[in-house]
């Protein structure tokens, strides 16, 4: 991409909240990292809380049985190529600054007939000092509006409000919360459709949500990475499961300089599937929690 590309990329991104680029990956990248994701869920990239270890299935029945694998760069080399792909890093030094770091990686398994996310704003998640925060939606299949793409609305970054979250009853979403107040069409936005390769960046105050896949059959994959300015402290506790924290250090530098290398760095979370069955749900995640707490003690 060259500079005159990257600026007008960086400008429709400051004023949208975000901004799609096809073809960033390779069809040969995309395949690994699909092979990839089945690896992790069978455990055979090391240790990861949740996985069905020694069962001979496909590819796709061991995915069948997964809705996302958390932090899975923590045990998956090609994933933690993936987030610092040169293609991906030169994006993000425009959108973001010279000096960036991540800490999160999501890798999605949305099969046919599984809900999609109300909206939301990933920066109440993961909250940032200054507002940098942004993901990195790297499409793995096709993404498209009957298997579920990502929807935005543009702009509601802008005034940088993080807005209430309240529980739902609508069956087209997760249990997660949703957004509300925000004074915009809630049936509106844009859908964000991309080719497998592909790449939505967006920022952490953005509203966006998903739709349920609608397909016949077969899956919307997605691997997701948050990035985010190196000289912001990053006062995230991982969603209540670690004690509160000045500055969250288990993180991976992406590009540029560390201005807080002299606080050293963590080793705080697990890479862990988040699996469609409760009971397993539950299990998992009493792992997770221990984990975490043993490790932020």
């Amino acid at each position: 991409m060259d500079e005159a590309q990257l600026a007008q990329l960086t400008d429709d991104y400051r004023r949208d909240g975000f901004v799609a680029v096809e073809g960033l990956l390779s069809a040969d990248e995309v395949s690994a990292l699909k092979a990839e994701a089945a690896a992790l869920a069978r455990g055979e990239r090391g240790p990861l809380i949740g996985a069905l270890t020694g069962a001979q299935r496909s590819d796709d029945e061991t995915l069948g049985d997964v809705l996302a694998i958390h932090f899975p760069h923590k045990a998956s080399d090609a994933i933690r190529a993936a987030m610092v792909h040169p293609r991906i890093v030169q994006i993000l030094a425009g959108l973001i600054g010279p000096d960036v770091k991540a800490m999160q990686t999501m890798l999605f398994v949305k099969r046919a007939g599984k809900p999609g996310q109300a909206w939301h704003q990933d920066e109440h998640y993961i909250p940032t000092r200054d507002r940098s925060l942004c993901g990195a939606w790297i499409a793995l299949d096709d993404a498209t509006i009957e298997n579920g793409c990502l929807w935005m609305l543009p702009g509601s970054h802008a005034k940088g409000v993080l807005w209430p979250t309240r529980t739902h009853s609508d069956p087209r979403f997760d249990p997660s919360e949703e957004a509300f107040g925000f004074g915009l069409d809630p049936e509106g936005g844009v859908p964000v459709e991309l080719k497998a390769g592909g790449i939505a960046f967006f920022n952490g105050y953005v509203l966006h949500r998903s739709l349920p896949n609608r397909s016949s059959a077969g899956f919307r994959r997605a691997l997701v990475t948050h990035y985010m300015s190196a000289t912001s402290l990053l006062p995230w506790n991982v969603d209540g499961r670690l004690s509160g924290r000045e500055d969250f250090r288990d993180i991976v530098m992406i590009c540029g300089d560390d201005p807080y290398e002299w606080r050293g760095l963590e080793d705080l979370t697990a890479p862990f599937v988040r699996p469609e069955n409760p009971r397993r749900f539950a299990t998992v995640f009493g792992e997770v929690a221990e984990r975490m707490r043993q490790a932020g003690s």
